[in-house]
């Protein structure tokens, strides 16, 4: 069954848009080529996705949208919902905060936000797709790519020469939503700050991380903490600031929160500095063992000064963490769980009360417990 709908542009009167359902999944929507009237108006993967899409559609108009039908991706709003409302509008740029990448366009109407998950990727038609990690063996160059949530058409004023961007995400693990100012609504005004874009100052930063009482690895997974920082780059810090991942922030001294603060602007920077590359990563990094090596080989490395380490496997904050035994010593300051102070308050036999999920301490006030 084919379902034809009709809309009008409000960019173009006299034009109409027309959106053909060819299947159950998929829907086009198209538009004329004719170029529009113009309006008075890191984590390091996702900073390589805003480069490459502001690289090959800045000032280019959205001509043509294809998406699929995917409630999981497509969360909060419908896939032909998002189609509609950025069909016909110019890219002007580009930007990221924290995981999440926003495409500001212009017109009244609301901008893409997006999160990439773990596997979430733009891809140019003709063009081969970059992968932080090594290429995935069911990579393909078929066209609409495998696992494609939406292309956008982007051409050029006075132009007929399409480009054809994806973005794909094979684990489902992305979100698209639609935002009328993407810095200030949710998601992206809960997060904290960007190491890139917004890290605190040293008098700053310093405190925020004392208050805490979780382990510094489940802090900097804290997006409402730092918004950007993956699993990997968290090990990769820590290991950089010679931190063991279970230590708790405020046990922390002021050398090591110092150390900590350098090392995250260090390896959030050199990331996004070579493009997300993975090959041209510093050596000496614990990044080059955590993958790709025979599991025999990945338990051991080799120090800059030649001495040889092992790197251990544990669980912190929910998450796998890497590191180096011989590097991230873990201080001996007793029971580092027994944190919270428990005594009679009020006829209650505890006076605070830890979420080890936040790291955050609640009180018992006026009968409950509050932050």
């Amino acid at each position: 069954m084919v379902e034809v709908v009709v809309a009008a542009v409000q960019s173009v009167p006299s034009k109409f848009v027309v959106a053909v359902q060819h299947n159950a999944r998929i829907t086009r929507f198209a538009l004329p080529l004719t170029p529009q009237p113009k309006y008075s108006h890191l984590p390091a993967e996702v900073q390589r996705a805003a480069s490459l899409l502001l690289s090959v559609g800045a000032d280019k108009w959205i001509t043509d949208v294809v998406t699929i039908d995917d409630p999981i991706v497509f969360s909060q709003l419908s896939h032909t919902e998002f189609a509609s409302k950025v069909i016909g509008r110019k890219i002007q740029n580009v930007g990221r905060y924290g995981k999440y990448l926003y495409i500001e366009l212009d017109g009244d109407g609301p901008m893409p936000v997006l999160h990439f998950g773990m596997t979430g990727l733009f891809q140019i038609k003709g063009e081969n797709p970059t992968y932080y990690r090594k290429k995935p063996k069911n990579a393909s160059v078929e066209w609409p790519p495998k696992f494609m949530k939406f292309v956008l058409h982007l051409t050029a004023e006075d132009s007929k020469l399409v480009t054809e961007v994806a973005f794909l995400d094979a684990r489902r693990l992305g979100r698209v939503r639609l935002c009328a100012s993407p810095l200030d609504e949710p998601p992206i005004s809960t997060l904290g700050f960007d190491p890139i874009l917004s890290m605190p100052a040293l008098d700053e930063f310093m405190p925020l991380v004392r208050k805490r009482l979780c382990p510094i690895k489940a802090l900097l997974l804290d997006q409402s903490f730092s918004a950007g920082v993956g699993n990997w780059v968290a090990d990769e810090i820590l290991y950089n600031a010679r931190i063991h991942p279970e230590q708790r922030c405020n046990t922390l001294t002021q050398d090591q929160i110092v150390s900590l603060r350098t090392q995250m602007i260090y390896v959030c920077e050199t990331a996004v500095a070579v493009n997300a590359d993975s090959e041209q990563f510093p050596i000496h990094w614990l990044f080059k063992h955590r993958w790709g090596k025979k599991k025999e080989e990945s338990d051991i490395m080799t120090l800059p000064n030649g001495k040889p380490a092992t790197i251990k496997w544990i669980t912190v904050g929910g998450r796998t963490s890497a590191y180096v035994v011989e590097m991230q010593l873990l201080p001996s300051v007793g029971d580092t769980r027994q944190v919270s102070k428990l005594f009679r308050f009020s006829g209650h036999p505890y006076r605070h009360k830890l979420d080890w999920g936040t790291g955050i301490e609640h009180h018992f006030k006026e009968g409950k417990f509050v932050q």
